[in-house]
């Protein structure tokens, strides 16, 4: 498919959905109106995946919106609640007395940080213990997290 079709595609089923009930839309409904608009079968294996991945983008931005909009309800923006360490990364939180998880810069990409920490001279510094994730992989991570606490649940059942 050329990119001039790529592009009228998503154009359209943007529109649909930014106009839509989304407790009542389906993926088969936003096809069959696109069809129509573009006087294109979107039904066809080929349109279809591509439009299936332009919903699934829409619907992540517009969970990433809702989440912003929470967190400013919730003041979460205020950087005067905000905790730094001494290298100016954003504590998110203290998993334990020596592990916390960081919002940091590193050579042009955010990464989120679960990483051990140890004492010297006074100040507290990352080991080499621990995980940087780039927003993909925290995406990914995150996307999985039900699946991830489903696979716990399991063992933990197992244990007792």
């Amino acid at each position: 498919m050329d990119a001039e079709t790529r592009e009228k595609i998503k154009k359209t089923v943007r529109e649909i959905l930014e106009e839509a009930d989304m407790n009542e839309m389906t993926e088969y409904k936003i096809r069959q109106m696109a069809s129509q608009k573009l006087e294109l079968n979107l039904s066809d294996s080929k349109y279809r995946a591509y439009v299936r991945h332009v919903v699934n983008s829409f619907l992540e931005e517009q969970k990433a919106k809702q989440e912003e909009a929470e967190a400013v309800a919730d003041g979460d923006n205020d950087n005067n609640n905000k905790e730094f360490d001494d290298d100016g990364d954003l504590i998110v939180c203290r998993l334990s007395e020596k592990r916390r998880v960081t919002i940091q810069e590193f050579r042009g990409k955010t990464l989120v940080s679960i990483r051990e920490y140890y004492k010297k001279d006074g100040k507290e510094l990352p080991s080499s213990k621990g995980i940087s994730l780039t927003q993909e992989q925290w995406s990914a991570f995150r996307k999985n997290m039900p699946n991830i606490e489903e696979a716990v649940r399991k063992m933990e059942s197992q244990t007792m």
